[in-house]
């Protein structure tokens, strides 16, 4: 059988299987062989060019000295095409943190609701507070979407407990921002991904690519991950 997988006698999992992210990021390790061939293509236009002048076959040297040149602009493309791409990923990555923050706002000032009607654990005033300082770094990221879901849960316990709050238009409608942001964080979520994918595949690529990558010393990038709280929630019998 020519095919690695067998779908037809390997184990089935009828019970499914959870998936995970793998929070590793993964060096661009230097290949040799790429170096081997820049010095060879180095070195076949310099042949060229000292050929062309030994014999005065002339037509010979500006193919001499364009294979170096070709070769030295596609790396320099390479490394301004990885500087656009981290712009990108940076931009997209900025775009989520500008919906975190509405979120922090936002379940704050739900919070201040559901006070002037219950008696409220002043630990989620706390959890709100450390999340507004606007300093959310990449590996923080996860981790803040994570509490602020758990925020979210803990509010959303303390409404269904006290159904007349349920009928308190502005809570209605923080509850309703606080849904709207998630889905906006979903969506600038999966552009985030989606440029971390091309990131983590093209920095690979051989050769020159990968050549640049290595010597500018990039790794693979963590993709948004979604917290346990909305896998949990995943699991749920919803009907």
């Amino acid at each position: 059988m020519a095919n690695m997988l067998n779908e037809m006698d390997e184990e089935i999992r009828e019970q499914g299987r959870d998936v995970n992210v793998i929070a590793k990021q993964i060096q661009v390790e230097k290949d040799s062989s790429i170096q081997v061939l820049i010095w060879v293509l180095y070195l076949l236009g310099l042949g060229l060019i000292v050929f062309g002048v030994m014999s005065k076959i002339y037509y010979v040297i500006p193919v001499g000295i364009i294979i170096p040149v070709i070769v030295y602009s596609n790396l320099k493309k390479q490394e301004s095409y990885f500087n656009q791409l981290e712009q990108r990923v940076q931009q997209s990555a900025s775009q989520i943190d500008n919906y975190l923050e509405q979120r922090v706002v936002v379940l704050q000032n739900t919070a201040k609701l559901v006070e002037k009607a219950i008696d409220l654990d002043k630990s989620v005033f706390a959890d709100i507070a450390k999340f507004r300082s606007g300093n959310i770094k990449d590996m923080d990221r996860n981790e803040v979407q994570g509490q602020l879901d758990r925020v979210y849960k803990g509010l959303n316990i303390a409404v269904e407990n006290y159904p007349d709050l349920k009928s308190h238009g502005e809570l209605r409608d923080a509850m309703q921002q606080n849904i709207y942001l998630q889905r906006e964080i979903t969506a600038a979520r999966e552009v985030y991904n989606d440029n971390i994918g091309v990131w983590n595949r093209e920095i690979f690529e051989w050769p020159f690519k990968k050549y640049v990558a290595a010597n500018k010393g990039y790794t693979t990038r963590v993709p948004f991950i979604a917290s346990q709280e909305v896998k949990q929630k995943a699991r749920e019998v919803f009907f």
